[in-house]
């Protein structure tokens, strides 16, 4: 067993000692009210050298599940045991968070903004800091999301899986859905894969609330990485394999006229070719449109709202070689978060 020792961790000017942990307060902007408006960054520290994993959340300000996977990761006591250095971001978008919005003030997206630049709008100033003091001292990612306001999505894994070390990041985490999904510019996956920083990306839940079962498996997901690069000793309690299922493509039924949405079909479920997803109706008359399946597969999002409007999304649909294993697969995954009761003492149960 080696006894070589850690070095000394700086981030944004602050050095950090081995066995060490402390919030990093990172200036991001002022407000007009002369406020100063801060991005505290939890670092821990550990005493031997390993990876610098990044954890951040709420990069849209409104997307909520992983803001309290992150507490609850910087309270898992195995972090005393911890190589390498955990840097753990709650909340990215202040601004957003502060306002309950996906956005910046100004409109804009800031998953949209990288790398950035130091003289560009407020979204393209915020995400330059971000890269360059936080993301760049980094080696490997992990981003928390949900679905947008009225969108769910089923827990899942986005990735560049042509990256080697982000598949195996995306195998680790041990949800059974995994989306090979692209790059799109000026998002944190994209940067940060171009700059050879493996990234995965969770997508669990709805924005604006807490939904503990997708918080659960996003927990065990990011410990399971942090294992997986030798971050922490392996669990006493092992959790039940998962072998992750990879999504050869995915599509989005859109709604084909104004009106009010029922779903039929519920998040997780197997789809088959020609199925019956929901109808619209309308409330001032009799008429009805049925939604169609166009293909097989697993819905892996859906639309909450029931006043929908001509050309929104309302199913999504990840398409598998073996779709029926898969189903099988979700299933299981399910009983299992939810039969396996609080993780730890003080968690609430999962709603029904």
């Amino acid at each position: 067993m080696s006894n070589e020792k850690a070095q000394p961790f700086t981030l944004a000017g602050t050095q950090i000692m081995p066995g060490k942990r402390t919030i990093v307060e990172m200036p991001a902007a002022q407000l007009y009210t002369n406020t100063p408006l801060n991005i505290p960054v939890h670092v821990v520290h550990g005493k031997k050298p390993g990876p610098v994993l990044l954890v951040c959340a709420a990069i849209h300000g409104d997307e909520l599940n992983g803001v309290e996977i992150i507490r609850r990761i910087l309270q898992v006591a195995s972090l005393r045991n911890l190589s390498g250095t955990l840097v753990a971001v709650p909340v990215v978008n202040v601004f957003g968070f502060i306002h309950k919005s996906r956005y910046l003030p100004d409109r804009r997206d800031l998953n949209r903004c990288f790398p950035g630049s130091e003289t560009g709008s407020l979204g393209a100033r915020m995400a330059y800091l971000f890269k360059n003091q936080v993301l760049d001292v980094c080696t490997h990612a992990i981003d928390l999301h949900t679905g947008a306001i009225y969108r769910s999505n089923v827990p899942q894994i986005r990735a560049n899986l042509a990256s080697e070390a982000t598949a195996e990041m995306a195998q680790a985490f041990g949800v059974p859905l995994v989306l090979n999904s692209v790059l799109r510019d000026g998002t944190l996956r994209e940067v940060a894969e171009a700059n050879n920083i493996p990234v995965i990306t969770y997508e669990a839940g709805e924005a604006l609330r807490f939904e503990e079962s997708c918080i659960r498996p996003g927990v065990r997901g990011v410990l399971n990485v942090m294992r997986h690069l030798g971050m922490l000793p392996p669990s006493k309690k092992p959790n039940p394999k998962v072998e992750p299922s990879v999504a050869r493509s995915s599509m989005w039924v859109r709604a084909e006229n104004d009106g009010v949405f029922r779903p039929m079909v519920g998040l997780g479920h197997r789809i088959k070719e020609n199925q019956l997803l929901g109808r619209i109706s309308s409330p001032f008359n009799s008429d009805e449109v049925d939604l169609i399946s166009p293909c097989a597969g697993i819905l892996v999002g859906r639309n909450n709202l029931p006043l929908v409007n001509e050309g929104e999304a309302l199913f999504h649909i990840a398409r598998f070689e073996e779709v029926k294993e898969v189903a099988l697969q979700m299933k299981e995954f399910t009983a299992n978060i939810t039969e396996s009761g609080p993780a730890t003492e003080g968690e609430p149960p999962i709603a029904p």
